[in-house]
């Protein structure tokens, strides 16, 4: 499943990929987040891994994310492993005056019973990118006011 979400900032893209890129501020867009640990190479750097540990509600979820492009300030790629999930995600940042335009193009392939999940409800997928996409968005442009 490959799909593309866009979101436009009320923000120059210099501050956009600086709040971006630094992972101090991964948990205050991302609230479900509770920790994030290096376990190989130079931090938001390609070949970085980055184990990270969320709790939603009762449910808690374990990922590696693996940094695999890093051209900022046009764009960053970097792929999450779950149980069942692989997950390349490609982000693009134009630069539009005192807008960002931000493209998010996720990839997903899916094991076992995830394969159902992603068969039955590739909404809820689509869904969650947008809502963490309109999280960023708001946290930039509330750094921003």
């Amino acid at each position: 499943m490959i799909y593309t979400t866009s979101r436009t900032i009320q923000a120059p893209r210099s501050r956009v990929v600086e709040l971006f890129d630094d992972p101090a501020n991964m948990q205050k867009w991302q609230p479900g987040l509770e920790s994030a640990q290096l376990i190989k190479g130079r931090s938001r750097q390609p070949g970085a891994e980055t184990h990270l540990k969320f709790k939603m509600g009762k449910r808690e979820m374990e990922m590696k994310e693996t940094i695999e492009l890093r051209e900022l300030p046009d764009k960053f790629d970097c792929i999450y492993e779950a149980n069942g999930v692989w997950n390349r995600v490609r982000n693009q940042f134009v630069d539009r005056g005192e807008q960002t335009e931000w493209t998010m193009e996720s990839e997903f392939k899916f094991k076992g019973m995830m394969k159902l999940m992603g068969w039955i409800m590739p909404g809820a997928f689509k869904k969650q990118t947008g809502k963490n996409m309109d999280q960023f968005k708001e946290f930039v442009e509330s750094e921003t006011a």
